[in-house]
């Protein structure tokens, strides 16, 4: 499938560059193709920052970040998306960008990944320590010797 999917996917914009170039005129094609690039790399800035924002308010508001990260996640492959030069990428990219879509795909991600995460803890789990929860005990000892009568003055 991987195979495929790298044959397959330059094929399709190889495809829809002509189909757009014939239809809006070639240099306008380049221009537009070179422009959301550079409208993704600035989005990438953007993007990344109010991520790192939201997952860093969840956490201050003790809320779980899960929901902000993927949501921070998918936002930031949108702008990686539209950086990468392409119609096919960049209306995928523009996709991600729009909050509706975004939270669809942060469904669609959670629904289908959160069983094979919890197979996934469940498994390792068996190979944890017996000793994870447990401090370590005091060996060394940090009582100090106080003169008692000094105390009492």
């Amino acid at each position: 499938m991987p195979l495929l999917l790298l044959i397959l996917w330059p094929a399709a914009e190889i495809f829809v560059f002509i189909e757009v170039g014939e239809a809006i005129g070639w240099a306008l094609a380049v221009v537009l193709a070179l422009g959301t690039s550079v409208v993704g790399a600035q989005l990438l800035r953007i993007q990344g920052r109010a991520a790192l924002e939201r997952v860093s308010l969840a956490v201050s508001e003790r809320r779980p970040p899960g929901i902000a990260a993927i949501d921070g996640l998918l936002g930031f492959l949108g702008s990686v998306l539209l950086v990468v030069p392409g119609f096919v990428t960049d209306a995928l990219g523009l996709l991600l960008l729009v909050p509706p879509i975004r939270a669809l795909a942060r469904r669609w991600l959670a629904r289908h990944y959160a069983g094979r995460l919890m197979r996934f803890v469940a498994s390792t789990g068996r190979y944890a320590s017996r000793e994870r929860g447990r401090r370590p005990g005091d060996i060394d000892s940090t009582a100090i010797d106080d003169d008692t009568p000094e105390l009492h003055r």
